[in-house]
């Protein structure tokens, strides 16, 4: 075996160690503004569009909001969908760190492997309303395969019913892995509740899909950084061609026209939009990258 075709062989094995799951993950080399691409795909016989989501590494609120008028349980036999794997990158700084935007409820983690800068990102759940997920930044100060969980007061509060902790497994709503923040009370977990894949349920933590968990984990070190924020609104350009993402955040009381105008004229381009594109763009809040080029 001659050494060129060895050290193939190695980085083949290396990179499925590092990432044995890239199509469910959502892998991507992170060369540009925008990664992905949407789809089509037809609803099987008794298929919901939340199953259909978890088969594309979707949270429910993106299938709902890229097809709307469709029943999510019942869409229909042979139903065409969109299925929304393209995203805009979240306006953040992107060396080594976990980012997390709530307006979209989906995770990136950016980081470098021998010189290439990729992305991976996954759907998440975020906490309801009265327990927000905090924005600002963090770190992920400890890793915890199997977690316990301990019942926190504030939830014993409203539970009484509930034991003080939850021992690893089915019942345990923190899932098979969980991510420890700086900020003590919010975790990066897994959920035994996949259905709250984009939904706003928790008490403040992050939930990921049981499938998804263990990537994230396997890939973050600690010490990274983490950084939570709301982007209701993303702006960016593939193949000269201007894209907008809007997403519905209710949470927010944002102007999402002054907010779109104000990250156009920042990045120089607002000379080369439509404004009947961008105003459709707006008022459908489809949350996939819309082409608003003039």
């Amino acid at each position: 075996m001659t050494v060129c075709r060895i050290f193939i062989i190695s980085i083949l094995l290396n990179l499925i160690v590092l990432m044995p799951s890239l199509v469910c993950a959502g892998f991507y080399t992170c060369k540009g503004e925008i990664i992905g691409t949407v789809q089509a795909y037809k609803v099987k016989e008794g298929e919901s569009l939340i199953e259909t989501a978890r088969k594309f590494g979707l949270g429910y609120n993106e299938i709902i909001d890229a097809n709307s008028g469709l029943d999510p349980f019942v869409p229909g036999c042979d139903a065409s969908i969109k299925i929304p794997t393209a995203w805009i990158l979240p306006n953040v700084s992107r060396h080594d760190s976990v980012v997390i935007n709530l307006s979209e409820m989906r995770l990136y983690y950016f980081f470098k492997y021998r010189g290439s800068h990729l992305v991976v990102t996954f759907p998440i759940g975020i906490g309801a309303q009265g327990t927000d997920t905090p924005t600002g930044s963090f770190r992920v100060v400890g890793k915890v395969g199997n977690p316990t969980w301990y019942v926190p007061d504030s939830i014993i509060k409203n539970y009484p019913y509930l034991p003080r902790q939850v021992p690893p497994g089915k019942d345990n709503p923190l899932g098979s892995h969980a991510l420890r923040l700086s900020r003590e009370d919010i975790l990066i977990h897994g959920t035994n509740k996949p259905w709250g894949i984009g939904r706003k349920l928790s008490h403040g933590c992050i939930r990921l899909y049981p499938e998804d968990i263990p990537e994230l984990f396997r890939l973050v070190p600690i010490g990274a950084n983490v950084i939570i924020l709301r982007q209701p609104v993303k702006v960016g350009v593939k193949n000269n061609r201007v894209y907008i993402e809007v997403h519905k955040d209710g949470g927010q009381d944002i102007d999402m026209l002054n907010e779109a105008i104000r990250l156009l004229s920042k990045e120089r381009l607002l000379q080369k939009v439509s404004t009947e594109k961008l105003f459709h763009a707006l008022r459908e809040q489809s949350g996939m990258p819309v082409d608003i080029t003039h």
